[in-house]
């Protein structure tokens, strides 16, 4: 997994609509959303960018410059261009549809299983089974070091953004750090839902007590490595999460 962070312009979120997608000005700037419906050839480009952006950022990371976009989707670079003033609003776009599927993906896990464990378990395998761990935002990856000294700032930053899921004690806890009057594209409703999975598989005795929200989506991003040959990579993936899920359960006294 190489997911690079990257700087969030204010840009980027005239690009979250789906299709009215952000209009560009002379001075390559977004300040307007598209109203009109796209043209039939104007459209297919769009979705070739958007499958291409999905497959070079989850090959490659964020950090995979825009040329290589355009040459997956078979297109100039300026059309690229066109329809994403900047990288960051084609990162922004891509980021907050794979946060937007797994917070689905993990609504529905909570939903259809009665069982802790089992909705935990779910949510995970068809997290990393979709491929959404390669494409997490950078916002939610980012995690800090908790140590007796420092613990408090982290931690009040994970209880602010997931109030169900509390820290617990001890030193070289993984902790999420949020980016203060950032906008987190839907990484907090995400981070609610899968915390509630936390907490129940916790509460239920079936998942260890110092496992957090952050534990799960590195387990997310971990087990959804990038191979070339597909096969090898779904096994690779189903080997890998097995072995995490094992790690994540309680076991008895």
């Amino acid at each position: 997994m190489h997911v690079q962070d990257t700087h969030w312009s204010s840009a980027a979120a005239l690009a979250s609509g789906g299709p009215a997608v952000s209009a560009a000005t002379g001075n390559g700037r977004a300040d307007g959303v598209r109203t009109t419906p796209l043209r039939v050839d104007a459209q297919r480009n769009l979705e070739h960018v958007l499958r291409a952006a999905r497959e070079v950022f989850g090959e490659l990371g964020y950090g995979a410059p825009m040329e290589d976009v355009a040459r997956r989707a078979r297109v100039g670079v300026g059309t690229v261009y066109r329809r994403f003033p900047s990288k960051d609003v084609l990162v922004r776009r891509i980021a907050e549809e794979e946060t937007a599927r797994l917070t689905e993906q993990a609504r529905a896990a909570l939903g259809q299983e009665d069982e802790p464990w089992s909705a935990l378990s779910r949510f995970l395998r068809t997290s990393v089974a979709s491929g959404a761990g390669r494409l997490l935002p950078p916002q939610v990856l980012r995690v800090g070091v908790a140590d007796e000294e420092s613990s408090g700032a982290p931690g009040a930053a994970e209880e602010a953004r997931v109030p169900q899921q509390r820290s617990q004690p001890g030193a070289g806890e993984l902790r999420l750090v949020s980016e203060s009057g950032s906008d987190d594209g839907g990484a907090g409703a995400l981070l609610e839902v899968v915390g509630q999975l936390v907490d129940r598989a916790r509460a239920a005795g079936e998942l260890r007590a110092d496992v957090s929200v952050a534990d799960v989506l590195l387990v997310i991003a971990t087990a959804a490595p990038s191979l070339p040959d597909a096969a090898q990579q779904a096994a690779a993936s189903a080997r890998l999460l097995d072995i995490l899920l094992e790690g994540l359960r309680s076991r008895p006294a």
